[in-house]
């Protein structure tokens, strides 16, 4: 039973108050502020026993292909360059493709998706790489599936890749997924060791089942450490509305009833939108999670860094620098299924060292996902 901010965000741009009383309903009341909970209060697990074999696999590195030849596009998702997040990632294993495997930046281009563009917008976009000689170009984000699917059929000869959805079906697209949920699970598991109110929250830029992944994740992760832990899970757009993504007036508003709400750790993945939240944190004196890239250390959040107790890594820059050095070996077969914790697809970041006392059961608990004693939701189960 989710409830939603949706009516109450213009209000609460007056008053707070309101968004305490729309907390989403996970079972329990969050705790008042001054209780047993914000006094510290959480009864915790311990982190599970070491099981045998399940440290991450040591996938050997492929050599470095000559990528001269190739002419690099990338379609970004909303907020392009510069999200500090997501598409960042993405823009980061450009980079690299140029400093290690000879890719020429000339040979490259970048464009990016507006706020609730058409699909047609995005075929024009996919076709406009193609008909300019890029190949391979690489659609980052699950938005673009479906003008994907068009254009790819169309031009047969061009390689594709598609960071965040598998059902476009056709020989020339290669998938890059993730197993968001496991990273999630562990910054989760973060935010229960560290809380003091026994309260953290989870903020998702779009409600859709890309993010509820985020969302499984974390809540379970934290339910483990903390079993009687309070989650305010909230998303700031509906499916279909992906101007989430890039709103940090509303992350903050939102992050803002969380804290006001007595969370003391909140969670975005919610894109650009998260600088709202950052900006929520310090001046609540709370703490945030970031996602996708290590945003204790992106440029744009210096001012807010030091509430950044960690971030979810989604590690969209190597899935696309080992794509284009796989198109450049002429063997896309060599890609992992799956970029999830056994090959560091995601992770949890250290900048900053607020997590170094409690790394050895975060660690723990990676052992324990990877050996397959755990097993991490994909859904939402509250």
């Amino acid at each position: 039973m989710r409830n939603r901010r949706a009516l109450a965000l213009a209000a609460l741009l007056a008053s707070a108050v309101v968004l305490v009383g729309c907390a989403r309903d996970t079972g329990t009341t969050p705790p008042a502020a001054g209780g047993d909970a914000a006094a510290g209060e959480c009864a915790r697990n311990p982190a599970p026993a070491a099981a045998g074999g399940a440290a991450a696999t040591a996938v050997p590195a492929l050599p470095n292909a000559d990528a001269s030849a190739l002419k690099v596009g990338l379609a970004y998702d909303i907020g392009g360059r510069g999200d500090g997040s997501f598409n960042d990632a993405a823009a980061a294993g450009l980079e690299k493709t140029i400093a290690e495997l000879g890719v020429v930046k000339e040979n490259t281009k970048e464009l990016a998706a507006a706020v609730n563009e058409s699909e047609d917008a995005a075929a024009t976009r996919l076709r406009q790489l193609v008909a300019e000689g890029y190949n391979p170009i690489v659609a980052v984000g699950f938005k673009y599936a479906t003008a994907l699917g068009t254009v790819a059929a169309e031009s047969p000869d061009v390689r594709f890749a598609i960071v965040d959805d598998s059902t476009v079906e056709a020989p020339n697209v290669t998938p890059l997924i993730f197993a968001e949920e496991q990273g999630s699970f562990l910054v989760g598991a973060a935010a229960a060791l560290k809380t003091q109110a026994c309260s953290v929250g989870f903020i998702g830029g779009v409600e859709q089942p890309l993010i509820q992944k985020f969302q499984a994740g974390f809540e379970q992760g934290a339910k483990a450490v903390a079993p009687e832990i309070q989650i305010d899970s909230t998303y700031l757009s509906p499916a279909g509305d992906f101007s989430g993504f890039n709103d940090a007036a509303k992350g903050q508003v939102v992050a803002t009833g969380q804290f006001d709400g007595g969370a003391d750790v909140v969670y975005h993945a919610a894109g650009a939108s998260g600088q709202g939240v950052f900006q929520a944190a310090k001046a609540a004196g709370k703490s945030a999670i970031g996602v996708d890239s290590d945003q204790y250390n992106v440029p744009a959040y210096a001012d807010v860094k030091d509430v950044i107790l960690t971030s979810m890594l989604k590690r969209v820059d190597v899935a696309v620098f080992d794509y284009v050095n796989a198109v450049a070996a002429g063997d896309t077969s060599t890609l992992p299924e799956i970029f999830d914790l056994s090959v560091d697809g995601v992770g949890y970041a250290v900048s900053g060292g607020k997590v170094d006392d409690i790394a050895t059961d975060l660690d723990a608990y990676k052992a324990a996902i990877i050996s397959g004693q755990i097993t991490v939701d994909t859904e939402p189960t509250s």
